[in-house]
C-alpha cells in the first residue's frame, strides 16, 4: 500500500497558503503531514510526502506547483493521494473539517468519510462533510483516488490554535481514517 501525502502549498510564493491568527497554512500542514506519515509508516504503509523538508519548494508558479505534486504521486504509483490544507473564511466563527473529492460514490468518498469521522473523534471539530469538486487540479489529474482535506479554519482562533499546538491529534485522525478505510483497524 502506497499513500502520497501532499502538504498543500509552498513555504513561500508561488503557491503559499492562507494565513490567520499568526499562523501559516503551509507550516501547519507540513507538520501534520510529517506526523501522519510517521503513523502510517508505523502501520506498515509506504508513504511519500510532497514536501519532505520545510524548505521544499515545488514549481515556479501555482500551476507548476500543483503539477509537481500530482506528477510525483502518479509516477510513484500511489494507491491514494491525500492533500492537506487549512480552510479560511471571512466569517471568523466558521469552524470544522471538510473534504473534497472528484466524484461521489467512489473509493475517494469512502476514504474521505472515514478521515472526517476520525478527525472529528480525535479533535472534536465539527464534520462539515464531503463535497465533490471535480475542478480541483489535484483531484482531477491524479490517477488514484484523491482526497483534499480542509483540516480546520486558520481564520478561526480555536481551530487555528488546535491545528498549530495539537498537530498530533490531526495526524491521528487522518491516519486512523486511512487505516479504518483499509480495514486495518
Amino acid at each position: 500500500m502506497k499513500i502520497y501525502i501532499d502538504q498543500g502549498h509552498n513555504p513561500e510564493n508561488p503557491n503559499a497558503g492562507a494565513e490567520g491568527n499568526g499562523f501559516r497554512e503551509q507550516d501547519i500542514v507540513f507538520d501534520i503531514g510529517l506526523r501522519t506519515a510517521d503513523r502510517l509508516r508505523d502501520a506498515g504503509i509506504d508513504v511519500r510526502l510532497s514536501r519532505p523538508t520545510s524548505e521544499t519548494q515545488l514549481g515556479s508558479s501555482v500551476a507548476t506547483s500543483l503539477a509537481a505534486r500530482v506528477n510525483d504521486a502518479n509516477d510513484w504509483g500511489a494507491d491514494y493521494f491525500i492533500s492537506l490544507h487549512t480552510n479560511a473564511s471571512e466569517i471568523r466563527a466558521a469552524s470544522g473539517s471538510e473534504a473534497y473529492i472528484y466524484r461521489r460514490d467512489s473509493p475517494a468518498e469512502d476514504l474521505a468519510l472515514q478521515i472526517l469521522r476520525r478527525l472529528n473523534e480525535a479533535t472534536g471539530l465539527r464534520d462539515r462533510g464531503v463535497m465533490a469538486r471535480p475542478s480541483l487540479y489535484v483531484l482531477r489529474k491524479t490517477r488514484m483516488p484523491a482526497v483534499l482535506v480542509e483540516l480546520g479554519f486558520i481564520t478561526n482562533p480555536r481551530d487555528a490554535e488546535l491545528m498549530a499546538y495539537s498537530p498530533g491529534l490531526f495526524a491521528a485522525g487522518i491516519a486512523n481514517g486511512v487505516l479504518t478505510d483499509l480495514g486495518w483497524q
